[in-house]
């Protein structure tokens, strides 16, 4: 594909991300790496969870796709642009350092964030919502204990679906949209961060946690779910005049670009390689 021909790298007011784990198998950095190369955007939010250090305490898997992550935050909080990190559950080891400066990285435990249109909007990872819902018992399950086997089968299908050409599939997202509980949890969720915010006389909140990305009006607050770098792959941006958009950066035609032309330079070196050795006596 000729560069002429990609979608052009779009420049946002702000980024939300949350949910990246890393420090696990199932950590999609390097997808992260590639929506944060591939964008501009004056503010970045990183809303908890972006290390794990409930799994790591078990033992850690580091992968040199998580220095990329590290280093491309650093090199964005260099740039002069601002990265609020927002501590979570799993990253909890952080929050007594909340209200520190690295670089010009802030480490808070939550923030407001003021839109272009005006609003006010409550950042906060989500997990302190937790005890509000009526399925709490379940989702500690599914995001804890269960999640590690849930997450086993994910690896295991769809390191065959890869053989035979099929996409990602997830099976937790699957339970989530099929299970009455998943969904009766969920629901429950949204409407305990919700009127917390709206409490606090906010217009909205933006959040992660649940790994459940979305952007609805909740009791007549705006609710954002950032979702997560595990499974699914999205963020919310927030664009110069105040809207907000969700992106899954799996299916987002800037990256299925890249990586078709990731696909013609590999066949193109294939090529040129297989031609050398032909010329070779």
């Amino acid at each position: 594909m000729n560069s002429k021909d990609r979608p052009q790298a779009p420049h946002y007011r702000s980024v939300f991300i949350s949910d990246v784990h890393l420090g696990t198998k199932d950590s999609k950095a390097s997808e992260l790496n590639d929506f944060l190369k591939s964008h501009r955007f004056d503010q970045l939010y990183l809303v908890g969870d972006i290390f794990d250090g409930w799994r790591m305490r078990s033992g850690i898997h580091w992968h040199k796709s998580f220095n990329r992550i590290i280093s491309r935050v650093l090199k964005i909080s260099k740039n002069d642009i601002p990265v609020y990190y927002i501590t979570g559950n799993h990253d909890e080891f952080l929050r007594k350092f909340a209200n520190s400066h690295f670089e010009n990285i802030q480490l808070l435990n939550r923030k407001d964030h003021i839109c272009a249109d005006g609003r006010r909007l409550l950042v906060i990872h989500g997990d302190q919502f937790e005890g509000l819902t009526h399925c709490g018992r379940f989702l500690k399950f599914i995001g804890d204990r269960g999640y590690d086997f849930l997450m086993l089968i994910n690896r295991s299908v769809n390191h065959l679906r890869a053989r035979f050409g099929f996409g990602f599939w997830s099976f937790s997202a699957y339970l989530k949209t099929h299970l009455k509980r998943a969904q009766r949890y969920i629901h429950d969720y949204e409407h305990a961060v919700a009127h917390g915010a709206a409490k606090q006389n906010y217009d909205g909140v933006i959040c992660g946690h649940i790994h459940q990305a979305a952007i609805k009006k909740v009791e007549n607050t705006d609710y954002y779910n950032t979702g997560d770098w595990v499974e699914s792959c999205t963020a919310i941006v927030e664009h110069h005049d105040g809207k907000m958009e969700l992106i899954h950066w799996l299916e987002h035609p800037l990256r299925l670009s890249m990586a078709q032309a990731k696909k013609q330079k590999i066949k193109l070196k294939k090529k040129k390689t297989k031609a050398l050795v032909e010329t070779m006596p």
